[in-house]
């Protein structure tokens, strides 16, 4: 059995994850995403979606960052 990065579960159903050329090992996807996933500058959300990148800055929406000053973004579509 494999340890889980986050909580520190022994479980026989891990995963692994590869980002940035570093593996880590969960034992849920809420797991993966409590620890790989990057908040939003503006409320903190954790973007598990495409989210806005403006000017090296990431945010879950265009809302969040008009909100901290930034212009001419837009959400997909």
């Amino acid at each position: 059995m494999s340890r889980c990065e986050t909580c520190g579960n022994d479980y026989d159903k891990t995963f692994d994850v590869t980002m940035s050329g570093e593996r880590h090992t969960f034992d849920s996807f809420e797991c993966a995403i409590q620890m790989l996933a990057p908040n939003c500058e503006k409320c903190g959300v954790r973007i598990v979606g495409h989210g806005v990148e403006a000017h090296g800055r990431v945010f879950c929406c265009a809302a969040c960052a008009r909100g901290a000053g930034e212009k001419g973004v837009q959400d997909r579509a």
